[in-house]
């Protein structure tokens, strides 16, 4: 796969706003988060699809398709004063480190089977999603 000026999250970002901007896109900007939920299970069965059939250059370009749905559902909660792709990347950091105690907590020199990190991150996803 030849590529070319390799693209940087900021840039995509910011074409997003611009697509979904007063001066963007017409179908962009009519979108909503229900009306996407057809094409985000479209790109969802496209990755496995290119997985299925290990062809990577068309998984790269299935896996852009999704990261686009993602800009979108997370350019219109912006507009809309909900959330930005700022927070959804802070919660998925957050996440990750919290469900990897082996990794990066104190139990980082440990030694856990796969196995043992399943039954671990189960453990620790129910007390995430415990009432509040």
């Amino acid at each position: 796969m030849t590529l070319k000026k390799p693209a940087r999250f900021p840039e995509l970002v910011k074409i997003m706003a611009t697509l979904h901007g007063p001066n963007g896109c017409p179908w962009d900007r009519e979108q909503t988060h229900e009306s996407l939920i057809k094409y985000l299970r479209e790109e969802a069965r496209e990755v496995s699809a290119a997985i299925k059939a290990k062809d990577y250059d068309n998984l790269a370009e299935e896996l852009g398709d999704v990261l686009l749905q993602v800009l979108f559902h997370s350019q219109m909660a912006a507009d809309n004063g909900h959330f930005t792709i700022d927070d959804v990347m802070t919660i998925l950091r957050d996440k990750l480190v919290r469900r990897h105690p082996h990794v990066f907590g104190k139990g980082k020199k440990e030694k856990i089977s796969s196995d043992e990190v399943i039954r671990r991150w189960k453990i620790i996803k129910a007390k995430e999603k415990k009432p509040k």
